[in-house]
């Protein structure tokens, strides 16, 4: 598989850290033979049709020089939609960092690659929670396959679970805790530290940005809940349709008096295909939901089996490209 890589970030560089260190595994398990014969950031573009060494390209990407330092293959000033109209490959690989109001440079990438029949992979909220319809049908009428199952859960396969393993049963509510900050956050709360103390050990750690208001706003968890439900459910909700209220102002005397009814304070996104809300709530220490640190969850209620619940690292540059890795595997061995 011949791939175009579209940003070189902290997920970027995870996927170039598992296709080095698993090309023979890869290639044993599944046939698959990645080859990068393009990636761009920034400051431009490096192109090889023969393929870039992964280990090679992350090194020189981590290097004082950058990308220019891949003599003679990189060409400096190189747009991501012109790399993908003009070089040879299967794949693009988009991770741009995230932009919810029009999704920009990404949709721009997914909607041309696609339209130029190549396989899209994304990590990227911004177009899918503002596009799936419509981008999952031009997909559909190119002949391509688009696959984000990083966007929601990191690592963790949510969207695979209620897409692929819940064929023949329909979801008909989804509850869960799909960012990492907050939960580390009330986590810390839960013993013994103040909101600001917590933040900062979350900044510190690296799970919150250093303007973190995204997550503690609740704004990231209605951006996830609003693709999991479309994805899940069939729902067309927008992250406006998302009542959000975030955790800035849960206070230790509000955990402490969860505490004293064996209860925990969460920071929840539910929907049950009509009514979709984020809000901090009361939830029983035995709820499945009640889940440590930065880990997310899910719970799935359907109709034949019930609630099930799905548990997992809900961030992190490596997860997330594990997420990547996956889809690139299942785009491979679809179109075989």
């Amino acid at each position: 598989m011949r791939i175009i890589l579209v940003g070189l970030g902290a997920l970027g560089q995870g996927l170039l850290g598992h296709l080095g260190e698993q090309a023979d595994s890869l290639l044993d398990a599944y046939g698959l033979r990645a080859k990068i014969v393009a990636a761009l950031d920034t400051s431009g573009a490096v192109v090889q049709p023969a393929g870039l060494d992964p280990a090679v390209l992350l090194r020189t990407k981590r290097s004082r020089g950058g990308l220019a330092g891949l003599q003679p293959y990189f060409r400096p000033g190189r747009r991501a939609l012109e790399i993908i109209h003009t070089v040879d490959a299967d794949a693009v690989v988009e991770v741009t960092p995230t932009n919810i109001l029009d999704g920009e440079p990404a949709m721009s990438h997914i909607r041309g690659a696609l339209k130029a029949r190549r396989h899209v992979v994304t990590a990227n909220k911004g177009p899918i929670v503002l596009a799936m319809g419509y981008l999952t049908s031009l997909a559909e009428e190119m002949g391509a396959i688009l696959r984000f199952s990083g966007t929601v859960g990191g690592g963790t396969p949510m969207l695979d679970l209620a897409r692929h393993s819940l064929r023949g049963d329909r979801v008909v509510s989804i509850a869960g805790i799909v960012n990492g900050t907050t939960n580390y956050i009330l986590t810390r709360m839960g013993e013994g530290l103040a909101f600001e103390e917590a933040l900062e050990q979350a900044k510190k750690l690296g799970y919150a940005e250093a303007n973190p208001a995204y997550d503690v706003e609740g704004t990231d968890a209605a951006i996830k809940l609003a693709i999991l439900s479309n994805w899940a459910m069939g729902t067309r909700l927008r992250v406006t349709d998302v009542s959000a209220r975030g955790i800035k102002e849960v206070t230790l005397a509000d955990i402490e008096r969860a505490q004293a009814q064996g209860k925990v304070i969460k920071l929840i996104a539910r929907c049950d295909g009509k009514v979709a809300s984020v809000q901090p709530e009361l939830i029983p220490k035995t709820d499945p939901l009640n889940v440590p640190g930065p880990l997310n969850a899910v719970t799935y209620t359907t109709e034949n089996v019930g609630p099930i619940t799905l548990v997992g690292k809900g961030a992190g540059g490596r997860e997330t490209a594990g997420a990547l890795l996956r889809d690139l595997i299942d785009i491979h061995l679809r179109s075989k």
